[in-house]
This record gives structure tokens, C-alpha cells and sequence, in this order.
């Protein structure tokens, strides 16, 4: 798809990797530009029912280009994660700014996507590393919200998500202190669902999962679960309804339940 991120769809998954492998798939604008396009043209494409993103050589993503803070020392403003004439306070993207959209971007697409992370997820990485619902971890695996190390704060997204998954203090510490932690603490913190030793293969093994499940009660199902994070008992439980009668009785319904029966995989349509 670009010099940046390749994709292969193939039985109704999207496999995304970061090729950027020379440089660690570190984000620079290119990459960024990269991820907003393809998480938006993957949202548009109704073949695909699953993605899994992942990061190609020795990293699944080491954070922003660190050209980025050499300018900076240099005095030269112009960060990689905004366009001339615009700040972080413009929302280009839906309630998002540019940098926001590289995980937003996948937090919010209509289907799961599944993260497979090995190697280094700092900064922007490990934010990004959030965007997706599901996250297989190399125990291995180098983490850090690294931004206070270059005097920064995380600002790229993934803190809304941060404080669904893992505990307020830990999220501090780790904030506060830029320290580096491992894929088995990623968790233990509830920053990782799996630990894994092969990441890759057993996203796509979960990929293959979904796939095979009815997509008009899968994406209900995300849709329902994305509109639960500030939604009141009320709001939830009238989402609950809203999206069960669009799929029930609904031919994708009525297929699970006849593949269900009959001990077959489902014939879905898109």
C-alpha cells in the first residue's frame, strides 16, 4: 500500500504490517500519513471482517522518528505529527488530531483489529499498540510511555484507552517515570490480553476466529462495546437494543444460527 505499511487481505482479513523495519517502524510523517490512510481505507472496505497489525524486523514500533527531537534541540520546530498551519489543538480527524488518528483510527474502525507487538513498543508505539481491541504480547517484548523522557506528555491517543485497561497508579507510575517494562508486566498491568512466544501467528489464529463469525454481529458488537466507555447505565442499555434489532432476524442472524445447528461454518454476506 505504500512504502510504509504493506497489506494482504486474504479470507476476509487484513494483514497490516509496518515495513518501515531499518529504522524499527519508527514513526515519521510518512508513517503516520501511512496508518491514517490505510486504518481508513480498511474501514471502507466491506470484504474485510478482521486485521491484525503488526510490525515487521526486530520492533513492532520504537515511537517518533528521533530526528523529530534532534530538530527540536536544534531549535527547528515542525513535529512529524502535525501539518503546517495547524496545532494539536485542531481536530482533523472526528474528535482527533492527526496524531490521535494513528490509534483512534483503529480503536474506532467498524471491525476488530488485533494487535500482534514484539520487540520495542515506546512511545507512540506502545499508544498505537493500543488503538487495536485485542493485543498479543511477546513476553519479551520492551514497552515504555516514554514521552517525559524528551520532556513531552502522551498526547498521541492512546490515554483514553490507557485508563479503561489498566489501573489509575500504574498508568501514573509508568507515565511519570518513562521506565521501561516488559511484556509479561504489559500483562500483568492489563496492558497486553496474551503473552505470547509467536505474537503474529496466534493473532492470526484469533482472526481466523472472527472471520468465521457472523460480521453483522461482530461489528454490532464492537459498535456496542466502543459506545460503553463514558456511556451511562441508560445509554448502554438502550445501545443493547438499538444494535440487536439491527442484526436479529436479519439474514447473517439467521445464517449463524442454521450453521450453528447444521455443525458448519457460516455462508455470511458483508
Amino acid at each position: 500500500m505504500s512504502e510504509r505499511i504493506s497489506v494482504e487481505i486474504k479470507n476476509h482479513i487484513a494483514d497490516v504490517k509496518l515495513i518501515r523495519s531499518d529504522k524499527m517502524n519508527a514513526l515519521d510523517d510518512e508513517m503516520i500519513t501511512a496508518l491514517i490512510e490505510t486504518s481508513a481505507e480498511l474501514d471502507a472496505n466491506r470484504d474485510v471482517r478482521v486485521v491484525v497489525l503488526s510490525g515487521e524486523g526486530r520492533a513492532f514500533c520504537a515511537g517518533l522518528d528521533t530526528s523529530n527531537f534532534k530538530r527540536t534541540a536544534e531549535g527547528t520546530p515542525g513535529p512529524a505529527t502535525i501539518k503546517t498551519g495547524q496545532t494539536l489543538v485542531d481536530r482533523t480527524h472526528g474528535n482527533a488530531n492527526r496524531a490521535q488518528q494513528i490509534v483512534q483510527g483503529w480503536r474506532q474502525m467498524r471491525v476488530p483489529v488485533i494487535a500482534a507487538v514484539h520487540g520495542i513498543a515506546f512511545g507512540g508505539g506502545f499508544q498505537l499498540s493500543l488503538g487495536p481491541d485485542i493485543r498479543f504480547v511477546h513476553p519479551e517484548t520492551k514497552l515504555s510511555i516514554m514521552e517525559v523522557k524528551w520532556g513531552l506528555i502522551p498526547d498521541m491517543g492512546g490515554t483514553p484507552i490507557m485508563r479503561a485497561i489498566a489501573g489509575d497508579d500504574i498508568i501514573r507510575e509508568l507515565t511519570y517515570t518513562a521506565r521501561i517494562f516488559s511484556g509479561s508486566d504489559a500483562k500483568a498491568y492489563g496492558f497486553a490480553t496474551h503473552v505470547s512466544e509467536t505474537p503474529y501467528e496466534d493473532a492470526m489464529a484469533l482472526a481466523r476466529e472472527i472471520a468465521e463469525r457472523s460480521p453483522s454481529a461482530v461489528q454490532n458488537s464492537k459498535k456496542m462495546l466502543n459506545a460503553l466507555f463514558d456511556a451511562t447505565e441508560a445509554d448502554a442499555l438502550m445501545t443493547e437494543s438499538v444494535l440487536q434489532e439491527e442484526v436479529m432476524g436479519k439474514p447473517n442472524q439467521i445464517e449463524a444460527v442454521k450453521a450453528g445447528l447444521e455443525k458448519r461454518l457460516g455462508n455470511f454476506t458483508d
